[in-house]
């Protein structure tokens, strides 16, 4: 349990410091504003844990010979959801892979969430995929934790603002301990 505390805390102090995609945040800062919304919101540990790592892909080492361009996506859900696996359940993995599907489910089925996205997410929602064909839509609303990646994904589009303190990791880990399965 603390090597998982300790390795969370030293990604975000380190590659976290970087800027998050064009934001004016750090992703440290912008992962530790979502978690605070979630919590603010009443959310369950395992939706603030979900909403604190679910960009952890972006500041994974990278993996040689997997270095997308600049216009690929990386993958970032997929692969912080099997990163995060070897101490979460889908209950916080699931909607950490699924997070970027919610996006694109939401710019879909909401005519004004496309309004509420950053200038850098909403050029990163065409390297997603873009919008959703029906059977998309229908394949989304089927997955088990589509409800949670729906309000990951609204903390996260909320947790960009450099004028928003974020919180320190240390008030997250009685709920990072809750979350962790088997640790």
């Amino acid at each position: 349990m603390s090597e998982m505390l300790q390795e969370l805390r030293d990604l975000l102090a380190g590659p976290g410091g970087q800027q998050y995609l064009g934001e004016q945040v750090s992703v440290a800062a912008h992962l530790l504003q979502a978690a605070g919304l979630a919590r603010a919101a009443g959310a369950a540990d395992h939706l603030v844990v979900a909403a604190l790592l679910h960009d952890v892909g972006h500041i994974l080492p990278p993996v040689p010979g997997e270095t997308p361009g600049p216009d690929a996506d990386d993958r970032h859900d997929a692969r912080g959801a099997d990163w995060l696996a070897r101490w979460f359940g889908p209950e916080v993995t699931e909607p950490v892979r699924l997070h970027v599907a919610a996006k694109r489910y939401l710019c879909t089925v909401d005519p004004h969430y496309v309004a509420v996205l950053s200038e850098a997410s909403a050029q990163s929602l065409r390297l997603q995929g873009g919008t959703m064909s029906p059977a998309e839509i229908a394949g989304f609303e089927s997955a088990a934790h589509h409800g949670a990646a729906v309000a990951v994904r609204r903390w996260d589009d909320e947790a960009k603002d450099p004028d928003r303190p974020a919180p320190d990791f240390s008030e997250f880990t009685a709920a990072l301990r809750a979350a962790a399965s088997g640790a």
